[in-house]
């Protein structure tokens, strides 16, 4: 039994693989992920930058797509649909099999529209009904202008991925939309899941860089510390949350429990354990998705043991003490998300310009 599976079995956290290329789809090793305990799978606009960049396994597809007259930006979709529904299909025996709680495939709208609710909302909605699989996640960044489209879709019916979180504020907005949406829904409420992505190294590594120029003893004591604590408050929220009398009340319609995922949790720098942001935040009811460098790692060497809710009353002190040196979490969570959403958007373009590259070498 590896120690992926004895994550899920005996700590009751499920581990996903966030990471997606269609090479791994046809030889195999997407499957071997699988069977060595990854019960879910997340892509963003990165990823398949990264995946069709860096591969002749699309070239087939695209220069049909092209000839076909479909437009670059059309044809980027129809890949990504590609890829995601056979991951779809691999994946389908563990939602099966888990009667709906794992076996999820992510895929995220056009990252250009994380400040447009309503082109979110468009943009969700053909996903979904595109791609029609009830082990579909549409991401939606957890902006300011998302949190609208989130409770819509929820309420539609939509299982949604809330990407781009920093803050445990905007991840009790958060747990608001999904809530609200499931109020609003009639019937039975069984067939709407959600996961909550709360980001774990990049906020380590923007509040280390703040805490390096302060400089004192005492802030560079703080390095390391304030994203595990974050993710662990975080934690102790949705607890919180989950206990409430709307949330049984809801329960009793059958709604799913909005579980928190930790992403972004390879370690940025190198001084820390390459399995740093998995060990620290181990506790049931909760997901990690892993680069896969991260998740061989944690197979090789990660530490089996739960350490989500050990000491709450720790990392709220770890938090007070580095906003008592003057660093303002809620404006390092502001300054990520707007890095955030401008990688995705210059993933993106960048993925579409090696197309268009790509488009006229094909053809001749």
């Amino acid at each position: 039994m590896t120690l992926l599976i004895k994550l899920f079995e005996q700590f009751g956290q499920s581990p996903w693989l966030d990471n997606l290329k269609r090479d791994w789809i046809h030889s195999g090793e997407l499957q071997g992920w699988i069977d060595k305990g990854v019960r879910g799978l997340t892509s963003n606009p990165s990823i398949f930058e990264k995946a069709i960049s860096d591969s002749v396994a699309y070239d087939e597809q695209f220069l049909s797509l092209i000839n076909d007259g479909r437009t670059i930006e059309e044809a980027y979709w129809q890949l990504v649909q590609t890829d995601i529904s056979e991951a779809l299909q691999l994946l389908k025996p563990i939602h099966d099999s888990s009667n709906g709680i794992d076996g999820y495939v992510s895929v995220e709208v056009d990252p250009r529209l994380a400040r447009d609710t309503a082109a979110t909302m468009n943009a969700a909605r053909y996903l979904d009904d595109q791609l029609d699989s009830k082990n579909l996640y549409i991401k939606i960044p957890g902006t300011k202008e998302g949190i609208p489209a989130i409770q819509e879709m929820v309420s539609e019916g939509r299982s949604i991925n809330v990407t781009l979180l920093f803050s445990i504020e905007r991840y009790e907005e958060v747990i608001e939309a999904y809530m609200s949406g499931l109020e609003k829904r009639e019937g039975d409420l069984s067939d709407i899941s959600s996961v909550a992505s709360f980001f774990i190294s990049r906020t380590e590594t923007e509040v280390d860089s703040r805490l390096d120029e302060i400089g004192t003893s005492e802030a560079i004591g703080l390095k390391g510390k304030t994203a595990v604590a974050q993710g662990q408050l975080a934690y102790k929220l949705f607890l919180e949350q989950i206990s409430t009398d709307r949330w049984k009340t809801l329960e009793t319609r059958g709604a799913n429990l909005q579980r928190p995922l930790w992403a972004s949790t390879s370690t940025k720098n190198a001084a820390y354990p390459d399995t740093l942001y998995v060990d620290q935040l181990i506790g049931p009811k909760t997901v990690n998705t892993l680069p896969d460098g991260t998740l061989a790692a944690f197979l090789d060497h990660g530490t089996l043991e739960r350490t989500i809710d050990t000491s709450f009353g720790q990392a709220t002190e770890v938090l007070e003490s580095v906003e008592a040196l003057g660093i303002d979490l809620q404006d390092v969570a502001a300054q990520l998300e707007i890095e955030g959403v401008a990688a995705f958007e210059n993933s993106f373009e960048n993925l579409l310009e090696t197309l268009r590259q790509k488009a006229q070498l094909l053809r001749h």
